[in-house]
């Protein structure tokens, strides 16, 4: 496919009026998320080009000050198995958005690639109807990211003040009050509980929490971005080929085949690009969602058991964010199979007998590139799609059974 010969489209003027209204419609959640946590792509010429590798390099310094210590206390001062498993899924979250932040900064320039591709295909957009299907699938992609973000930091926000409000403060067997700390640490550190230590490391574990919450929000929105927009691209194809049979219109079919095969190309390679920018990502997801989704449902249990009314609620709604993450990029990558494959077997809908016979034979290249749709995998490991979200549900479910005949016994 690479060595098929596609002309790129004229970037140059923008040919659709309303782009700039459509691409911040389209990119506003993705782009507020990503860029406070200095991921989003900026123009090379911008003179704030230095910023986001600042606000990487904090991001990764609090991610730092709450997952070394909080390895340090598990490892070598808490000792009760229950307190060890709640902590668990805690910093298990924390490590796999730290690798999950870590891939995307490395992946910052196919980010870039990515973003620009959507940008000029909406600045390069003329008919109405075309810009039509890109606006339906754009805010099915934005929906989905509010949607993210919505459950991700409504958990997450309750975890990190109401929880910790409900736990109080208590005195201990030395007589010295104890504050509660969203991420417990090593003593040997640093005494968390002086002030004004106590206020700096309270502050440090929220903006810690906003950051693993962005991690899973942006990666999510990422893929729903940039599935959903080939999913448009798709669809201006197969109307394309539907008017394909046009008598009406003065110019060659074999020359608009043309044209449709050299914008599906461009759309298979735009779906490579994603595949190999969030393969990553998806892959420390789909790791990481199984171990995640399996604790939360233990806490849960354990919750209902003990009638922790608010702690209840917290892991449910958390429970309920990552399930709904690994599920929207299951649904997307299945969505993305379907589309891409629908495009062959479209070519069978269409009037194909009306055209003349070079034409037909060109469809055959279509047709044979469908046979072979795009995905999203994890990793290369497993294919995203709805049975492998299945798949992680049973899973976690075997492990939380495992689990709970562990700790009973």
């Amino acid at each position: 496919m690479e060595s098929f010969p596609v002309q790129e489209p004229n970037c140059g003027e923008p040919r659709n009026p309303y782009y700039e209204k459509d691409i911040l419609q389209i990119l506003r959640y993705n782009k507020w998320i990503l860029s406070s946590i200095g991921i989003w792509p900026i123009r090379s010429g911008d003179t704030n080009r230095y910023l986001p590798k600042l606000v990487i390099g904090l991001c990764n310094g609090i991610l730092f000050f709450a997952i070394v210590p909080c390895t340090l206390h598990i490892t070598f001062e808490l000792k009760d198995t229950v307190m060890r498993l709640k902590l668990l899924g805690l910093l298990t979250f924390c490590v796999t958005s730290f690798f999950k932040y870590w891939v995307l900064a490395a992946c910052r320039s196919g980010l870039r690639e990515c973003v620009e591709c959507v940008q000029n295909d909406w600045k390069q957009v003329e008919r109405g109807g075309d810009r039509e299907s890109m606006l339906k699938y754009g805010n099915v992609g934005r929906n989905l990211t509010l949607l993210c973000l919505v459950f991700m930091y409504t958990g997450g926000m309750m975890y990190h003040t109401l929880v910790q409000y409900a736990i109080g403060s208590f005195v201990d067997e030395q007589n010295r009050t104890i504050r509660p700390v969203i991420y417990p640490a090593y003593s040997g550190l640093y005494d968390p509980q002086r002030t004004p230590i106590y206020e700096l490391v309270y502050g440090l574990h929220f903006m810690c929490g906003y950051v693993i919450y962005s991690v899973a929000v942006g990666a999510c929105g990422l893929a729903a971005l940039f599935v959903t927009h080939v999913c448009g691209q798709i669809n201006i194809i197969m109307s394309r080929l539907e008017n394909l049979i046009d008598r009406k219109k003065n110019t060659d079919p074999g020359q608009r085949l043309i044209e449709i095969v050299e914008h599906h190309i461009r759309t298979l390679r735009f779906s490579t690009k994603i595949e190999r920018l969030l393969q990553e990502v998806c892959f420390v997801e789909f790791i990481g969602s199984t171990f995640l989704i399996c604790l939360l449902e233990y806490y849960t249990i354990t919750d209902w058991e003990f009638n922790n009314t608010l702690s209840l609620v917290t892991y449910f709604i958390l429970l309920m964010s990552l399930t709904f993450n690994i599920y929207l990029l299951c649904y997307i990558g299945e969505l993305l199979v379907e589309k891409t494959s629908n495009v062959g077997l479209f070519c069978f809908t269409i009037d194909w007998y009306c055209l003349p016979t070079e034409t037909v034979r060109g469809l055959v290249l279509i047709i044979a590139m469908s046979r072979n749709p795009a995905k999203i995998t994890a990793g290369r490991v497993a294919d995203l799609n709805l049975y492998t979200f299945v798949t992680v549900l049973k899973t976690s479910l075997a492990y939380l059974s495992f689990l709970r005949t562990t700790v009973m016994e």
